[in-house]
């Protein structure tokens, strides 16, 4: 097996002689020397102090996978993987009296986690883990040799290491090459990795999207071949490579990726199931490609906006026509119609959220936005009332801004004449949101009287009727404006008498 080291004290690569072997290592680059020496040097307390500790007492201890890809790559990481060939208790006793806090939720797995002058570290012992064929844990054996614990990882550029204190790099599978190459790959055979991990299967795609890699053609393979394990992992572990991926730089990539190799029929079925046939007679737009290009428009406006990537918004844009399949209908003349898309695709979203174990807001924000993101297209060239504008903001609720991106990511039309018009009629309902903001804070929109008023108007307790007299003097906002309390008084006593 190829493996590349340098060490502190040398300042030199040094190659082995490899032959031709496949995944060999090339040396490292000045730059690359001095990357790892920064990563090292950005953490003192770990590559000097921890590192002198676990050296002085004849453990082994190195920085791991993300922080040293990422440091060769030079992109930041405020991650610090340790390694080690102490077992768990070996390592709480290295660190008695050293760390400020010790804790151990995951000392089943191999992991310490502990706290030094503000930093967190987890210290993880050499292990090889596996899920037997129908688990959704895995089971960990401990190891004492580096080379078996990076061959366990995931990809090739995940299995590089440094040791401390020495700075010794330590690449035994070529992952330096696949760096330079952009490519994932597998420390051993991609069945055997996946099989140890179906999650990894769902990290390729995900490395893909965050890092503009692309996936070994054996490693495909075995992907499409395998995506049926991913069902014996966790909702909670799958929901959180998902996120990453719709938090990359391209999550288009990675959907794609998902689609081509089977993979979201484990984990989104409903986008691949947007590719609905289309025939000579019933034409209609492509329901995949435009949810993905409506993804990435969202992506651009968020960004032009000046906000952070944003799951919700995301997510909504991928999942705004997850409804069409479910409410296609043909009609006379090669019309296709999609009646109440938006609502069947909101309650999908709701329940496919629900399943992979996203938090309850996000789910419920999410489910708005799908709900909502054709409203905006009966406003037509701004008939709209002000009331109507009203009621718009009202029920988008905080998702407002969100839903001003998704309605202006979902035209993808290449009619430039209508995109401009659909864009200027958006500009205006911008403009009268803004301006009716200005004059009554339309966030807070709340009826004239409170609950404890109408009680003391009507003479009622507590109870349906107030909730009644609420929603009618709401409305009555909506419509009218603010009001006035006496006014209001007045239009509830009338509908008392003519209701109650």
């Amino acid at each position: 097996m190829p493996n590349t080291e340098f060490s502190r004290e040398s300042d030199a690569a040094q190659q082995p002689d490899t032959g031709d072997a496949p995944g060999t290592t090339g040396a490292l680059t000045g730059a690359q020397r001095a990357a790892i020496t920064a990563l090292a040097d950005s953490f003192p307390i770990v590559s000097e102090e921890l590192g002198d500790r676990f050296a002085a007492h004849g453990q082994q201890l190195a920085l791991v996978g993300g922080p040293v890809r990422d440091a060769l790559l030079g992109r930041p990481s405020n991650d610090v993987d340790l390694t080690t060939d102490a077992v768990p208790q070996r390592i709480l006793e290295l660190v008695d009296g050293w760390a400020d806090a010790v804790w151990t939720v995951g000392i089943d797995f191999g992991t310490v986690g502990l706290r030094k002058k503000g930093l967190q570290l987890e210290v993880t012992t050499y292990r090889s883990e596996s899920y037997s064929p129908k688990s959704r844990k895995p089971e960990v054996a401990y190891g004492t040799d580096i080379h078996d614990d990076l061959l366990r990882r995931d990809f090739t550029v995940n299995a590089m290491a440094v040791r401390l204190p020495g700075l010794e790099f330590v690449d035994p599978f070529g992952g330096l090459s696949d760096l330079r190459e952009k490519v994932l790959r597998t420390p051993g055979r991609p069945e055997d990795s996946f099989s140890d991990d179906p999650l990894r299967i769902m990290r390729a795609v995900r490395f893909a999207a965050q890092l503009g890699f692309t996936l070994a053609p054996e490693v495909a393979e075995a992907a499409r071949d395998m995506a049926d394990r991913l069902s014996i992992v966790s909702a909670e572990r799958v929901r959180d490579e998902l996120t990453k991926l719709m938090l990359s730089p391209d999550p288009h990539r990675g959907i794609e990726l998902m689609v081509d190799l089977g993979i979201a029929r484990y984990v989104l079925p409903e986008i691949p199931k947007l590719r609905l046939e289309i025939d000579e007679h019933h034409r209609h737009k492509d329901v995949y490609e435009h949810s993905l290009t409506v993804l990435d428009q969202a992506i651009e406006l968020e960004e032009k906006r000046g906000h952070e990537p944003d799951l919700v918004l995301r997510l909504a844009a991928l999942l705004h026509d997850v409804g069409k399949p479910k409410t296609r209908a043909f009609e006379s003349g090669g019309r296709v119609t999609f009646h109440h898309h938006e609502v069947v695709g909101a309650s999908m979203s709701r329940k496919r959220l629900t399943a992979l174990r996203f938090p309850k807001d996000v789910v419920s924000d999410v489910s708005t936005l799908v709900e909502l993101h054709l409203r905006f297209h009966g406003y037509g060239r701004g008939e709209w009332t002000d009331s109507a504008v009203r009621r718009y903001a009202r029920d988008a609720g905080s998702q407002l801004e969100r839903l001003h991106i998704l309605t202006r990511a979902d035209c993808t039309t290449r009619n430039r004449r209508k995109a401009a018009a659909l864009a200027r009629s958006y500009d205006d309902i911008e403009r009268r949101i803004e301006l009716l903001a200005e004059q009554e804070e339309l966030d807070r929109i709340r009826p004239d009287l409170n609950g404890n008023e109408i009680q003391e108007v009507l003479g009622v307790e507590p109870g349906p009727v107030v909730g009644r007299a609420y929603r009618f003097l709401l409305e009555l906002r909506l419509e009218n404006g603010p009001m006035g309390k006496e006014a209001a008084t007045e239009e509830l006593r009338a509908w008392a008498a003519e209701h109650l």
